[in-house]
């Protein structure tokens, strides 16, 4: 990505969930002898100049030193983005889940590059859907989500009709997803075990 655009992009990593399915804080889960935090913070400092954790009990994330700033809508990850797109002093934040095993910067850098056109998100999609919580998206996305939530609608896209989204589709990100497994992520220890057979 060129330098100038990281400038204008936070990361914004989302660790306030409740790992109820999962039993533990997914966020320290281990991959390959790595935290799952730990794998998504290095991808991001190796992009971005700024990173803001969300979510609550930011004693975890203590020796990071990284800003932790509690929910503003606690409860869904939509609240969490909104939080980020919030509490962020750039235009753009690219957000992600603290979940996912094997992230490719190749595919933020691929998101991110759609910046200078205008967008006001840039999402990824595979063939279950959406990845809502691994894309790129602009403060005038702001409005639109606070409206969804004041609703009491929590769906991560339901919003996108009235933003103006570059959806980007998986034949379109298969050259960076050789494997096809960048945007898996953990939800319960069925799926942590198969991970670790696998890696």
């Amino acid at each position: 990505m060129p330098q100038n655009l990281e400038q204008d992009i936070t990361g914004i990593i989302l660790v306030g969930g409740k790992s109820r399915r999962m039993g533990r804080d997914k966020a320290f889960l281990e991959v390959a002898g790595k935290p799952l935090f730990e794998i998504m913070l290095e991808l991001f400092r190796g992009i971005f100049a700024r990173i803001l954790l969300v979510g609550d009990r930011a004693e975890r994330f203590a020796g990071y030193g990284l800003p932790v700033v509690p929910d503003i809508y606690p409860g869904s990850s939509l609240g969490g983005l909104y939080t980020g797109l919030y509490n962020a002093e750039t235009k753009y934040v690219f957000v992600s889940s603290c979940d996912l095993a094997f992230p490719r910067a190749e595919i933020v850098d691929y998101l991110c590059s759609f910046l200078k056109d205008g967008f006001d998100a840039v999402v990824p999609s595979t063939r279950y859907g959406y990845e809502p919580l691994f894309a790129l998206y602009s403060k005038s996305c702001l409005a639109p989500i606070k409206a969804q939530l004041d609703d009491g609608e929590f769906c991560a896209y339901a919003y996108y009709p009235k933003i103006r989204v570059r959806y980007v589709p998986p034949e379109e990100l298969a050259r960076f997803d050789r494997d096809g497994r960048a945007f898996l992520n953990l939800n319960t220890p069925e799926e942590l075990a198969k991970i670790g057979e696998k890696s």
